[in-house]
This record gives structure tokens, sequence and C-alpha cells, in this order.
């Protein structure tokens, strides 16, 4: 696996010598943008939570399908904001707390479910399959947000600094566009074609 964070490949590779995989898996920090693995790589290729981060979203889904190796299957669980019919964009209202959320989370322009399968079409992507799972995601926000709500956590936030205190409230933004209809949890699923 890969991550930008140093902790997170350090973290998985240790949980993975806890369960005895550490010959069948390891983690380093990469960019996912440019794989350090060589063409046809994986029989999965697996990204959780990564490509809302991506700035460039076409680039991102290439280089899975790159390491991906022909009859592979490729499986993006990404955040998305809802799709647009044909000739229509998001509302201004949409616009603005997509911003907000950005700006907090230091995200780059969103898309959608649609925009993903359009990406993965272009690259000759076979069985798509798609799902919706805000349903399962969307009660971990009003969790983590009832879990703030006391004198300790507060206490806490208030001594985090501005920038915690700036993803806390991201995630009253990010309630508020699911409970819109405008933020989604998606998930894409394809092989890559067989050569």
């Amino acid at each position: 696996g890969i991550t930008l964070s140093p902790y997170q490949a350090n973290r998985g590779n240790e949980l993975a010598k806890e369960q005895g995989l550490e010959d069948k898996c390891s983690f380093q920090v990469a960019d996912a943008l440019d794989q350090p693995f060589d063409d046809n790589s994986f029989d999965l290729v697996w990204s959780l939570e990564s490509g809302e981060h991506m700035p460039d979203k076409e680039k991102f889904v290439n280089e899975l399908f790159r390491v991906a190796a022909p009859g592979g299957r490729i499986i993006i669980v990404t955040w998305v904001h809802r799709d647009l019919e044909p000739g229509t964009s998001l509302t201004k209202k949409e616009e603005k707390v997509l911003r907000k959320i950005n700006r907090a989370y230091y995200l780059p322009r969103w898309c959608s479910t649609d925009d993903y399968i359009k990406l993965l079409e272009k690259n000759g992507a076979k069985n798509i399959k798609r799902d919706d799972w805000s349903y399962v995601i969307a009660p971990f926000w009003k969790a983590v947000i009832r879990s703030s709500l006391n004198l300790k956590s507060i206490i806490g936030l208030l001594k985090s600094g501005f920038s915690t205190q700036r993803g806390a409230y991201a995630m009253f933004l990010m309630l508020k566009g699911f409970n819109m209809g405008l933020i989604k949890f998606g998930m894409i699923t394809c092989t890559k074609p067989e050569e």
C-alpha cells in the first residue's frame, strides 16, 4: 500500500508484521499520481478515501489502471458530490459548502461518481459497477459530533489550534452536505480489460 504519511506507512508495516503478513503486504510513502510500481503489477487495486485528495482525477485513475494487471479489479471508494444531469451544475449554495469543506480539509475540487465512471470508461474499463455507501458512513459524523460535545473535548479543541478547529467545523459541513443530498460516499469498481 501507499500513503503520503510516513506514520501510516510505518504503522501499516507494524500491523502486517503483528499479523504475520509482512511477506504478503507492505506499505510505503509514495505519490498516488506517480506510483513506484511497474505496469500491470496488481490483481487488485483498492483506493479508499484518496480520490478526493487528488488534484488531477484523470491522472489518478490512469495510474490505478497502469498498475492494475490485465483482468485485474480496481475499486475506488471516495467522497464525491452528487451526480449532475446533463447541462446542469451544482447550485451556488452547494458550491459554497464544498469550498468551505475544501478549505478546512485542504482538498482540491470534487467530482461525481459519474465523472469517475467516465474516466474509467476512457481507459476501457469493463464490468463497471457503482454504489452509494453514504448511508453506511453518515452515522459516523453524528457519532463524532456527539462524542465531542463534552467539556473535556471542547477544552481540548480550544487548545488544539486553528487547523484542528477548522477540521472539526468541517464535520458539521460534511453532515450538512450529506443532508442536502450533495455529498456522497461513492464506491466504483471495474476490471481492466485483458490484453
